[in-house]
């Protein structure tokens, strides 16, 4: 076999005999509802199966399966996972803490009479290397499977040495990373799961730029850095006054270097923190169209966001002193998700809260047209308004399931005192089902500057 992959055979109840083969990074919802995948059926022998049943969670060859609350549980080789009680609606289900559970090789899945046996194979001539490509260190307790270049986890627990090695590299003439050579390290502006970014300035020009480090959770194989590089190229031609420019990319050392345009401003999450958490209707309903904007350039290009967040978008200065609005981080977070590079991330409360996510994207982990990114752009004007996001996570509760429980709660139920028009207008970019609200960034930044 010459890539990893997962299989679901289907072994017993209805469509015994059927079978879902997986080979890239994804995500499926088991159920009855019709957007799951595999979907159970929806009639009387499957009435104790939930609409939206448990979660798989899939970076071939591993998978990994959490209950989402159920009603009647789901089985793991005969072992209950995860259940709610009787009394319990399915949104006090989805605040229970059940536990993730990896899969093995032959493992079987039941879901109500339905009956899933887990295939999983991996390339066994091509052995991930046994020393960590960053320290040198011995890995082979952490060994996967994969193929390729591998930072081992106390590397990627501290982020900001890595980077200073690469720089060390690049000055003794490394060629992968020679570009950096002549950067040197100022403060750190960020820091999350998947690596750092430092504020960065060329000592030739004296050009200062923001200087991110990603570092893969898995081995990346040279099929998966192909795939996300592949992306980044594409993100690379966009160039517009409120998009943040990508200058250099590169990988070494089994990391993922970029140089971007540095904003001084910091992010709206930034200026929110500063300002009490929220921004008058007439502050915030400029920056989120000078947001749109940038977005609307993408969208003409064929390119989706699909990660937006107040942290990424960022704020310069305008010529007139005035704040600027920059999209930051194109695509750059889930081309790495997609191309397998974070590791399993979607199942649990560990992967954080999707709160800028609309529900397309959990249903359809490749979901990518640009009504995400105004339903994201949205969550964004939203908190900016308001300092709180549109939907509502209870402590404890499965991020994922409130997603696709709960729709956005109405604007004018958080502040009352907001134009109705604006809120309207909102409330229609937030909308999922049928479809959301509008269509792209354009759409939305029409409605928005009538409602002004």
């Amino acid at each position: 076999m010459s890539e990893a992959t997962v299989v679901l055979h289907q072994v017993g109840g209805p469509g015994t005999g059927d079978e879902h083969v997986f080979t890239e990074r994804t995500t499926c919802l088991l159920g009855r509802a019709a957007e799951c995948m595999p979907r159970l059926p929806d009639d009387e022998r499957h009435r104790t199966v939930s609409r939206h049943h448990c979660l798989l969670d899939i970076n071939p060859p591993d998978i990994r399966i959490r209950d989402f609350g159920s009603l009647n549980g789901t089985y793991v080789n005969g072992r209950k996972i995860g259940q709610r009680a009787r009394n319990q609606s399915p949104e006090e289900g989805a605040a229970l803490d059940l536990p993730e559970h990896d899969l093995a090789d032959g493992d079987e899945i039941r879901i109500g009479d339905t009956v899933f046996r887990v295939g999983r194979s991996a390339p066994t001539l091509r052995l991930r290397p046994a020393r960590c490509a960053a320290c040198g260190r011995d890995t082979a307790d952490e060994a996967d499977g994969r193929d390729g270049s591998y930072v081992c986890a106390t590397c990627r627990a501290e982020p900001g040495m890595v980077l200073r090695q690469l720089l060390a590299l690049a000055r003794q003439g490394g060629g992968a990373v020679a570009s950096l050579a002549d950067y040197e390290l100022s403060a750190q502006l960020g820091r999350g799961g998947m690596g750092t970014v430092h504020l960065a300035r060329h000592r030739g020009t004296g050009r200062e730029v923001a200087l991110k480090l990603m570092l893969p959770k898995v081995a990346a194989s040279t099929r998966a850095r192909a795939l996300f590089l592949r992306e980044v190229a594409v993100t690379r031609t966009l160039h517009h006054p409120n998009i943040v420019t990508l200058h250099e990319v590169g990988f070494a050392g089994g990391t993922f270097f970029f140089t971007l345009e540095y904003c001084r401003g910091g992010s709206v999450e930034d200026l929110l923190g500063r300002r009490g958490g929220r921004l008058p209707a007439d502050e915030a309903v400029p920056l989120a169209l000078q947001a749109l904007s940038g977005l609307a350039h993408a969208h003409a290009a064929g390119v989706v966001h699909r990660d937006l967040s107040p942290g990424n978008l960022l704020l310069d200065h305008g010529p007139d002193g005035r704040p600027v609005a920059k999209v930051a981080d194109f695509g750059l977070a889930k081309a790495f998700d997609q191309a397998g590079l974070s590791g399993l991330t979607r199942t649990g409360t560990t992967a954080g809260k999707p709160s800028c996510m609309p529900r397309q994207q959990i249903v359809n982990f490749r979901y990518a047209t640009p009504e995400v990114d105004v339903w994201g752009l949205a969550a964004c004007l939203y908190k900016m308004l308001t300092g709180r996001y549109p939907r509502p996570f209870p402590p404890g509760a499965d991020p994922w399931q409130v997603v696709l429980q709960t729709p956005a709660t109405p604007l004018r139920e958080v502040a009352p005192h907001l134009p109705r028009r604006l809120a309207e207008v909102v409330d229609q970019a937030l909308r999922e089902q049928p479809v959301i609200g509008f269509p792209d960034a354009a759409a939305f930044a029409a409605a928005l500057r009538e409602a002004l």
